[in-house]
């Protein structure tokens, strides 16, 4: 018989291959839209990992696996068209820096992390696809404070739910995390779980 753990986890895996699936069906166009879908199919393993229903272990491995089975078709210069972009690797920054989150972070902390990294990141993407596509720009690559505003609101809305600290310490963290996001120097996947583990620093030294 399977452990609970097992169960709670292969259900996580259905929602993310699902959404995998799922988007290979839309095609290499929707490349930008379909790598934010897949952001958002983590939520339930967040979540189960939240709850304790995923052992932060699991997770934390699961993720690091899922970021070499995304390398891989880098490495072959294969990618899967409909949501890799060639010399892009910020799918496989996510699921290594998911992997190191869920191991090193306090599990509440580390889910308000992980969310604004799935949730957060994911509709400021769409929202700034379909506000370029609507005025005939090219979507790749580009930030707008429309996607920007999204991110804040949402990350905003993840620290009143999940983090313990005063209102300004909450507000602060969304508005640095919405920053972190959009700088050009440093791919977000690395910038945003980076600038989250240096904040929880920063909230640990003024709380001792």
């Amino acid at each position: 018989m399977l452990p609970e753990w097992a169960i709670y986890a292969g259900i996580a895996l259905a929602f993310i291959l699902g959404a995998i699936g799922l988007t290979k069906h839309l095609g290499p166009e929707w490349a930008w839209v379909n790598r934010k879908i897949i952001h958002f199919s983590i939520v339930p393993a967040v979540l189960m990992f939240y709850y304790g229903r995923i052992p932060a272990e699991v997770f934390s491995a699961s993720a690091f696996l899922f970021g070499l089975f995304q390398l891989w078709p880098h490495i072959k210069r294969r990618e899967f068209s409909w949501y890799q972009i060639e010399h892009n690797y910020g799918e496989v920054f996510f699921a290594f820096s998911a992997s190191i989150i869920s191991l090193v972070l306090p599990k509440g902390y580390a889910t308000a992390l992980l969310l604004a990294m799935a949730i957060s990141d994911g509709v400021t993407g769409i929202v700034r696809h379909f506000y370029f596509k609507r005025h005939g720009f090219n979507v790749r690559l580009k930030k707008h404070w429309t996607g920007s505003l999204a991110y804040l609101l949402t990350a905003i809305g993840i620290a009143f739910l999940l983090l313990d600290t005063a209102t300004l310490g909450k507000i602060g963290w969304a508005v640095i995390l919405t920053l972190a996001e959009y700088q050009d120097w440093v791919d977000d996947n690395l910038a945003v779980p980076l600038a989250g583990s240096l904040l929880f620093l920063i909230f640990v030294v003024c709380y001792f």
